[in-house]
């Protein structure tokens, strides 16, 4: 399936890039603190090795807003358009994650992205 970095071509659906760009712009026009987990894509295999001796994992979410809400540690988002499927690695961290204190929710679009940042930030 041909992509872009824009709509997928075959479906007229937003990519998970689009999507991902879409929710950091909304969070900088509302002040939210919140940053990318580079994590995935392709890159050269120099990069990629170095960027594993960094630290980088397979699977961790896409997003983290560091905000604590009660006993919550901060909110991790995990983007995926609306036929993406996680991965074995994204559901062991997200298990991972959520045992040891965070948040973490799955969003398969702005609005989705939207409902559960607003009732992470303003509603806990």
């Amino acid at each position: 399936m041909r992509r872009t970095l824009g709509v997928n071509i075959k479906t007229k659906e937003p990519t998970e890039h689009q999507i991902q760009c879409a929710i950091v712009d909304w969070c900088a026009l509302q002040g939210i603190a919140i940053f990318a987990i580079p994590n995935g894509g392709y890159r050269h295999i120099t990069t990629a090795r170095k960027l594993q001796r960094e630290g980088v994992k397979a699977g961790v979410p896409d997003l983290f807003v560091p905000i604590v809400r009660g006993k919550c540690g901060g909110l991790f988002i995990e983007v995926k358009t609306k036929i993406g499927k996680l991965s074995d690695l994204q559901r062991f961290w997200l298990g991972e994650l959520v045992e040891n204190g965070y948040r973490c929710e799955i969003v398969r679009s702005l609005e989705d992205g939207i409902k559960v940042l607003k009732g992470y930030v303003y509603e806990n």
